[in-house]
């Protein structure tokens, strides 16, 4: 069983890529390789029951539980030690992400306050793009009562696009919101 955006993209996707670059072949053609999402829970030194919570919602947000992330040195001005946990990720491949894509551009950006777009610059070099949220409240399974911190969080996607235009293209045509 695939989701709405991997029927599209196999149905719609592929072939106006295809068109677009003039691929001679279809494994040319860029395709999503996986999603990660990530947050960062600097109070977690001080209060770790704020680790156990971002954990919990972003287990709710993805549908997969996240791996704790630790320090990898210390930090003394940020009396931070190594191998303390300082946040959460997860790596979402396959029907999850997809799945999680189109929950993103469909249902939460759009009630992003004031939402404009998300800007077409924040590619890096080698066809992967990255997105920060300001607030976990956008996604409908995080119930406005029973958080006790807004969170923000990052989110990347890696392609297997070759350049950044190749990357914005495949993004655009799933149906990435890019500011005009």
């Amino acid at each position: 069983m695939s989701t709405r955006l991997q029927t599209k993209y196999k149905e719609e996707v592929i072939s106006a890529l295809m068109e677009k670059f003039n691929y001679d072949n279809i494994m040319q053609v860029p395709k999503l390789e996986k999603v990660i999402v990530n947050m960062g829970v600097g109070e977690a030194k001080d209060n770790p029951k704020s680790l156990e919570t971002a954990v919990e919602e972003l287990k709710e947000i993805t549908g997969q539980k996240p791996v704790i992330t630790k320090a990898k040195k210390s930090v003394s001005n940020f009396k931070i030690r190594e191998g303390m946990p300082v946040g959460c990720k997860v790596t979402l491949r396959g029907e999850k992400m997809y799945y999680f894509l189109d929950k993103l551009m469909n249902i939460a950006l759009p009630r992003v306050r004031d939402f404009r777009g998300v800007s077409p610059k924040s590619f890096d070099g080698r066809g992967n793009y990255a997105l920060g949220i300001k607030e976990q409240l956008i996604f409908p399974e995080i119930e406005y009562d029973k958080i006790d911190k807004i969170r923000g969080f990052d989110i990347i996607v890696v392609t297997t696009a070759e350049s950044d235009e190749e990357a914005k293209e495949l993004l655009g045509q799933l149906g990435m919101p890019f500011k005009k």
